[in-house]
């Protein structure tokens, strides 16, 4: 009984699509290290999570005791906003007394910016400068938060990557 083909490629015709690729060309190590590393490779935890029914002024607790500029806003364990300093400043501090039992979903920045877990540290930095966002929610494949990254885990994760491709 003959073998039914496949995929309308006759036998001796599959050529791999791996056969001719060549590695990509880097200007110097950093630049490898930002395209190939995934984000992940940045400290990225801890983070914080709150319930988008969380109140204001609870939250605004859980930012101070932790010493942190913003927490992600969740549903069901998925995220559904961001919460940050700038927020704060504007729409929470004009009128604190009158807002700080209102759900944090009332003020948050809705379906904010993320990056997947796996994706290189270049897109993530490229996310947050061309759009303008100090920090950036890490997601896993299932679309939970694993982690963010902001400013200041940028800058040391920078800074320990210029000295060692200045090191060598």
């Amino acid at each position: 009984m003959p073998r039914p083909k496949r995929s309308g490629i006759q036998d001796g015709q599959f050529r791999d699509p791996l056969s001719d690729y060549s590695e990509p060309e880097y200007d110097d190590k950093l630049h490898r290290i930002l395209k190939e590393q995934p984000i992940t490779a940045i400290k990225h935890q801890p983070f914080s999570c709150v319930e988008e029914s969380a109140t204001i002024a609870s939250v605004l607790d859980t930012m101070a005791s932790l010493d942190i500029a913003c927490v992600m806003v969740t549903r069901n364990e998925r995220i559904v906003g961001i919460f940050s300093e700038r927020d704060v400043l504007d729409h929470v501090a004009v009128d604190f007394e009158a807002v700080r039992g209102n759900p944090i979903a009332s003020v948050m920045t809705r379906d904010p910016s993320t990056i997947y877990e796996s994706e290189p540290v270049a897109k993530a930095l490229g996310l947050m400068a061309i759009g303008g966002f100090r920090h950036v929610p890490i997601l896993s494949v299932d679309d939970r938060v694993v982690g963010i990254i902001g400013p200041r885990r940028v800058n040391t994760y920078l800074r320990s990557c210029i000295e060692e491709n200045t090191a060598t």
